[in-house]
């Protein structure tokens, strides 16, 4: 995705963010949000786009067209600048914080003159939030634990951010001709949920105009040190970038160093020593010799180890050694195995495409069969009726008719209750293919409320797949606290499938929580969830997630052939 998408779009929400500070109209804010998410999905590059151009992107008015504009031609949006002009910093800065909305940062700002976050946190345990006006102990507790979220996170960005970035260097840097071979190592191959640091290998015999070329990329801020085996820069929104430059018959060996955590890096040092073995970046040796034994590819090292090649989302110290000397590591399913996706929005509800470029995405995928699961009435503010669904139905029986390999089903997102109930009763949802079910509120249950919830939904005959379960956001929200260990036993009695959503700030089910469930029998899938037509692509890593939870393709329901999958689907009702 362009950058300037990218940066518009985190404009144009921050400008809806500084209108809930200062009281703005809730039907503009939400007009500016459904147009952030637009912007940002938006799969070309808007930055060349005039005001026709801009005003052509869903949900995108002529309003937000010029404000959008008025970003391409100067860099920033004049509104955003007045606001924060308007709004104290330290209320600005309180409003990061996950679970504190915007009226309570400046509450606290007002009453209290709390103006930072460390300010805040001493507030709380000082007792001086007792008594002001919509915040009880569990608010506090709530802010808390946002605090803490937020903190933990620290420098760290979303997956996609650090691909996106690792994507165009290696991009860039392949079209040299000094350059062999160049990709990206580190917590990134091992496609890890944030990424502290981005890390790229390059082979090359005459490593200096790569490590120029790298210096002069157009998004490179600072250069933090350069030589001819490594250079480091930061970007301009702060994210580091390490270049590594090796001889191209050390290409292996430095791939397998630089991809594997430390745990797992010092598990296979180990194995090299008691074979009489040195490993490095630059080869695996002989330890009295010193005589390079093999180099050239990652294959090669494994197997000099007495290991077969260990996939790099498994290369954690998770149990991938003994299961590699046990010739047990799993297929791993890939992205190319996948026939289906089975949630996914249109702008009937909260997406920003129509049904007919949704769908058309969906066959530019290559899928076989594609669920369109829009909102379901509960989440009010989609303003979802029976009359629309159904509506939606018929829409969806004509577009089949232009489409012969791509089986469209007709499915909604329900809502999960407080108490485990969905929405609508059982006659409507018997006319749906598919029913995903997802907790949308109430987020602060009690672990034992939530994993009643949780249980119930599965119990229900009509859902088939709890979506994004531990309703999280990396970063922003933590997860529902709930007793996981007996949701998945319910989930696999059920036969109800777990979702993997692939948004790079949900992930979820998070890959500890997936080995979990596949060792109690639950099945899975994995989806895009998505909202617009590049979130399409967000499915690499929902894939490394299911990756890193070591499913296999039998594993997840929407690589299954569609009479299986409908086989499975209907089992909740036979």
């Amino acid at each position: 995705m362009a950058r300037a998408n990218d940066e518009a779009a985190a404009l144009i929400q921050e400008l809806a963010d500084l209108l809930s500070i200062t009281g703005g109209d809730a039907f503009k804010i939400r007009a500016y949000e459904k147009a952030a998410r637009a912007i940002a999905g938006h799969p070309d590059d808007i930055s060349g786009l005039d005001l026709a151009g801009l005003r052509a992107i869903p949900t995108v008015g002529e309003a937000i067209a010029k404000k959008v504009l008025d970003y391409t031609t100067t860099g920033t949006i004049r509104q955003v600048e007045e606001l924060r002009a308007q709004i104290p910093a330290g209320v600005r800065a309180l409003t990061a914080i996950p679970t504190l909305g915007p009226k309570k940062a400046l509450a606290v700002y007002e009453e209290l003159g709390v103006s930072s976050v460390d300010e805040l946190a001493t507030a709380i345990k000082e007792g001086r939030l007792q008594g002001l006006k919509g915040f009880g102990a569990r608010t506090e507790e709530n802010i808390l634990r946002g605090i803490d979220l937020m903190r933990s996170s620290g420098e760290r960005v979303l997956v996609d951010a650090a691909a996106g970035v690792a994507d165009e260097i290696v991009a860039a840097l392949s079209e040299l001709p000094q350059v062999e071979r160049c990709a990206h190592a580190g917590s990134l191959r091992r496609m890890r949920e944030t990424i502290g640091d981005v890390d790229v290998l390059a082979a090359s015999r005459d490593p200096h105009p790569i490590m120029e070329a790298f210096r002069a990329l157009p998004f490179v801020a600072e250069v933090i040190a350069s030589g001819d085996k490594k250079t480091s820069i930061r970007t301009a929104k702060g994210l580091q970038v390490d270049l590594r430059v090796v001889p191209p018959e050390s290409w292996g060996a430095a791939l397998q160093y630089f991809t594997g955590s430390q745990a797992h890096n010092i598990r296979t040092r180990e194995i090299a020593v008691k074979a009489g073995l040195k490993l490095s970046e630059y080869g695996l040796f002989d330890a009295g010799s010193n005589e390079l034994i093999v180099s050239a590819t990652e294959e090669e090292v494994y197997e000099r180890l007495g290991l077969p090649w260990i996939h790099p989302t498994l290369r954690e110290d998770t149990g991938e050694i003994e299961a590699a000397l046990d010739d047990a590591l799993p297929r791993l399913v890939t992205v190319e195995d996948l026939r289906g996706d089975l949630h996914s929005h249109t702008d009937l509800t909260d997406g920003v495409a129509s049904l007919e470029d949704m769908v058309a995405a969906a066959h530019a995928r290559g899928l076989e069969y594609y669920a369109i699961t829009d909102h379901a009435p509960n989440l009010v503010m989609q303003r979802m009726t029976d009359e629309k669904m159904l509506a939606q139905r018929d829409r969806i029986a004509e577009l089949q008719k232009r489409y012969r390999d791509l089986t469209l089903l007709h499915g909604t997102e329900l809502n999960i209750d407080p108490d485990g109930g969905v929405d609508w009763d059982a006659d409507f949802l018997s006319g749906f293919d598919v029913c995903v079910a997802s907790v949308h509120s109430h987020f602060t249950q009690d672990r034992d409320a939530m994993t009643r919830r949780l249980v119930r939904a599965c119990e229900n005959p009509h859902v088939h797949v709890i979506g994004h379960p531990t309703a999280r956001s990396i970063g922003r929200r933590p997860p529902v606290d709930a007793d996981w260990d007996e949701v998945f036993r319910a989930a696999a009695r059920t036969g109800t499938a777990m979702e993997i959503d692939s948004f790079p700030d949900r992930l979820d089910l998070p890959a500890d929580l997936v080995r979990r469930a596949k060792h109690l029998g639950v099945r899975f899938s994995v989806d895009t969830d998505a909202h617009s037509l590049g979130h399409h692509r967000n499915i690499r890593y929902g894939v490394g997630t299911a990756q890193r939870g070591w499913l296999t393709p039998d594993d997840v329901i929407n690589t299954w052939p569609l009479d299986r999958l409908r086989a499975f689907l209907r089992g909740k009702t036979d």
